[in-house]
C-alpha cells in the first residue's frame, strides 16, 4: 500500500505516519536508524514521502540501529530515534536502548505492531511488547489511535528529554496509513533550546570545602565529566590549594594530560598513580561524578567524603556523606577561585602528599611514553595508539568499543576538549564501536572519525561495516586482532581456577572480510608495518571512503595497576602486591613490587611509597 496526501474538499490531510514524521524533523531529527519490517511498512513508505528532509539509515541488524542512536545522542546532546519491527525487531533493539537509559541519551525507539485488525488473535509476530520496554524506558505507549499517533510522538521526544532517556512508541501498523488533518502536530519551541538553570554553590559551602581541604593531609578532587568545559579552572584551582585530581574515565579530555598533577584514572583502566594516591587520601572530593565502581574503589580504607553535585539526589549513593554541595561543578570552581582571588582563601604551598604525587605521575607516564615507542614485532597495542595519535586530527571523534581498548585509550589516545569520543560506559556493551562511528560521521560529516575496537566487540556487528560502505561514511575503523577476549582473560588470570575458560577466539581475516564488502584493508603484524597502514587509511578516507585496518597484536596483559594495595604500619604505609594476583598460575607470580613491575617492562617505575618516604608522607 502506498501513501499519498489527500488535498481535495476543504480540508487537506495527510497519513499519520508522515505526520508522525514531519513532528520529528521539527525537532531537528535529520536521519532515523532501523531495519524494515512488515509491521513497520507504514512508516517505511512514508520515509520515502519524506526522504528530502528526514534521512532512513539501513542498518544490518537493530541492536546497531539502537546503539548508534543512542552514541549520536550522546555526541550531539539531542534526541535520535532507531525503529524495530514487531516481535524479533523490537527484541533487538533492547541492548541499545539499555545503554542509552545508563548513559542518559534521549533516544525514541518506534516500535512495530501488527495492525489492529490482527491484534488479540495470536497473529504472526503478534505479542505484548509494551511490558518489555517498561524498564528501560521512561516513556512507554502503544498508540490507540491514528489521530493520536503525531501527539504521542511528540510527547515522547519531550519526554526522552526531560528525562534523558528511552521513549518507547508502539505503532500498529495499519494506523499509519490513515489519513488525518493536516495540522501542526509538533510542540516544539525554541525554548526548549534553553539551557536549564544550574545549581551554585555559596559562599559559605566553598569556604566549608576549602577548611576541610586545609586540614586534610592528603587530599584528592576525583573529577567526573561534570565539570565539562571548567577542566582548565580545576587545574589553576588544584595547583593552588596544592590538591591532585584523579579523573573518572569520562572526563577523559577535559582536563589536559600533560598537567602534573593530573594523575589519571582509578579502579582498573588505571594509571598507577591515580590509585596509589586513591588508596591513601583521606579526603576525597566527588566533584560532578557518577563513579560505577564506587563501591570497589571508595571501600578500600576510610576517608572524608565529600561530593559536589548537580544532582542532588545522587548524595550519598556511593559513600556515606560528610559533606554535599549542589552545585554545577565549574561554578563550584569558579566560585573558589574568587575567594582566592580576593584573599577570602590564601593558597596552599605545595604540601609533601601533593609533590609525592607529582614525582609519581611524572614516573609513571615516563613509562608509558617507552611503552609507546618500543618497537615490537610481533605487534603490541602500545604503537598501535601510537600511530592514532600520529595522524588524528586535532578535532577527530573516537567510537571506542568495550574491552582492553577502554584501558589502552585512557592511557595512550590523546584527547582534549576539541575532540569527541563515545563509549558505552555504564552498560559496557560490546559491539558499541562501530554503530558510534557510523552516528559519528553522520551526524559530523566534517571531521574525522576512528573507530578503535578488539576483535571480539567488532565480531558481533562487523556486518554493519556494509553501512559504512553503503552510505560512504569515511571511518578509520582499527580492529585490534589478539583472538582472545583479554579483558576476561585478566580477570581470569586473578581467579582460583586452573586455568582459562571459554576466552580464545578463532582468529579471523577482517581485512579480506572487509575486502569481500568492498571496503578497502589492510592487515599488519609488526609495529614498522603501522606507519604506511595509517597514511593510506587517511588517503582513503580523506576521499570519502571507509578504511579498516586490521591489527593483529598479542595477547599480553597491561600492567594492572589496580592490584597495588596499602596497609599501615607503624605510621608509614606499605605498598604491596594482591595476593589474589595470578590466582590461577598462568603469570609469573612476582616475589616484590620491582619484579611486578619488570614483569610489564617497567623496570625503571617506582612504588608511591618510595615518594612519600622522599617527600616524608606518613599514614598518620
Amino acid at each position: 500500500m502506498g501513501i499519498t496526501e489527500d488535498n481535495s474538499n476543504q480540508r487537506k490531510t495527510v497519513p499519520a505516519s508522515v505526520a508522525m514524521l514531519r513532528v520529528l524533523e521539527s525537532w531537528g531529527v535529520k536521519h532515523i536508524y532501523g531495519y524494515p519490517g512488515g509491521s513497520f511498512n507504514s512508516t517505511m513508505a512514508a520515509l520515502d514521502t519524506e526522504k528530502e528532509n528526514i534521512q532512513y539509515i539501513q542498518v544490518r541488524h537493530e541492536q546497531v540501529a539502537a546503539l548508534a542512536a543512542s552514541a549520536d545522542a550522546k555526541l550531539t546532546g539531542h534526541v535520535q530515534v532507531c525503529f524495530g519491527s514487531a516481535g524479533p525487531g523490537a527484541t533487538n533493539l533492547l541492548t541499545g536502548l539499555y545503554d542509552a537509559r545508563e548513559d542518559h541519551a534521549p533516544v525514541v525507539a518506534l516500535i512495530g505492531q501488527v495492525p489492529t485488525t490482527n491484534m488479540n488473535y495470536d497473529y504472526f509476530q503478534e505479542f505484548a511488547e509494551n511490558p518489555m520496554f517498561e524498564d528501560v524506558a521512561v516513556y512507554n505507549r502503544t498508540v490507540m489511535t491514528a489521530e493520536s499517533l503525531p501527539y504521542v510522538v511528540d510527547k515522547a521526544v519531550r519526554e526522552a528529554y526531560k528525562h534523558k532517556g528511552v521513549a518507547v512508541v508502539v505503532i500498529p501498523n495499519n494506523f499509519g496509513y490513515v489519513h488525518i488533518p493536516d495540522t501542526g502536530y509538533s510542540s516544539s519551541s525554541p525554548t526548549d533550546r534553553k539551557p536549564a538553570p544550574l545549581p551554585h554553590a555559596t559562599t559559605e559551602e566553598v569556604l566549608e570545602v576549602i577548611n576541610l581541604i586545609k586540614s586534610a593531609k592528603r587530599p584528592i578532587i576525583h573529577v567526573g565529566r561534570g565539570i565539562q568545559s571548567g577542566g582548565e579552572k580545576l587545574v589553576e584551582l588544584s595547583r593552588r590549594l596544592s590538591i591532585p585530581l584523579v579523573l573518572t574515565g569520562l572526563a577523559k579530555g577535559l582536563i589536559p594530560d600533560e598537567y602534573e598533577a593530573n594523575l589519571g584514572y582509578a579502579n582498573r583502566a588505571a594509571s598507577k598513580a591515580a590509585d596509589e594516591a586513591f588508596a591513601t587520601a583521606d579526603l576525597v572530593i566527588a566533584l560532578g561524578s557518577n563513579f560505577p565502581f564506587a563501591n570497589l574503589v571508595y571501600r578500600t580504607h576510610e576517608f572524608k567524603f565529600v561530593q559536589i553535585d548537580v544532582d542532588s539526589a545522587r548524595f550519598g549513593s556511593h559513600h556515606f556523606l560528610d559533606y554535599g554541595v549542589w552545585s554545577d561543578a565549574t561554578i563550584f570552581v569558579e566560585k573558589a577561585l574568587e575567594l582566592l582571588d580576593n584573599g577570602a582563601v590564601s593558597e596552599t604551598e605545595p604540601t609533601a602528599f601533593y609533590r609525592a604525587c607529582v614525582a609519581a605521575n611524572k614516573n609513571w607516564r615516563e613509562y608509558l611514553d617507552k611503552m609507546t615507542n618500543k618497537p615490537s614485532d610481533p605487534l603490541e597495542f602500545e604503537a598501535v595508539y601510537k600511530e592514532i595519535n600520529r595522524v588524528a586530527k586535532d578535532d577527530a571523534i573516537f567510537s571506542i568499543d568495550v574491552g582492553d581498548n577502554i584501558i589502552n585509550s585512557f592511557r595512550y589516545l590523546n584527547l582534549t576538549p576539541a575532540n569527541k569520543w563515545t563509549i558505552s560506559a555504564l552498560f559496557a556493551s560490546m559491539g558499541y564501536g562501530l554503530p558510534g562511528a557510523i552516528a559519528a560521521s553522520l551526524s559530523f560529516p566534517e571531521r574525522q572519525i576512528f573507530h578503535i575496537a578488539g576483535d571480539g566487540a567488532y565480531s558481533m556487528v562487523m556486518q554493519d561495516l556494509i553501512t559504512q560502505k553503503k552510505y560512504g561514511l569515511p571511518v578509520i575503523n582499527v580492529i585490534t586482532a589478539n583472538a582472545s577476549l583479554n579483558f576476561i582473560k585478566s580477570e581470569q588470570d586473578d581467579l582460583p581456577i586452573p586455568q582459562h575458560s571459554g576466552i580464545y577466539l578463532e582468529d579471523q581475516d577482517f581485512a579480506m572480510i572487509a575486502q569481500g564488502m568492498g571496503v578497502e584493508s589492510i592487515t599488519v603484524t609488526s609495529s614498522q608495518e603501522l606507519p604506511a597502514a595509517f597514511d593510506r587509511a587517511i588517503e582513503v578516507t580523506q576521499s570519502g571512503r571507509p578504511f579498516l585496518i586490521d591489527a593483529k597484536i598479542t595477547d599480553k596483559r597491561g600492567l594492572p595497576v589496580e592490584e597495588l594495595e596499602f596497609h599501615v604500619e607503624n605510621g608509614k604505609f606499605v605498598e604491596t602486591i594482591n595476593e589474589n594476583y595470578n590466582a590461577n598460575g598462568t603469570l609469573h607470580h612476582p616475589q616484590s613490587l620491582e619484579e611486578f613491575f619488570a614483569s610489564y617492562d617497567g623496570e625503571e617505575l617506582k612504588p608511591m611509597t618510595y615518594y612519600f618516604e622522599q617527600e616524608g608522607v606518613s599514614a598518620v
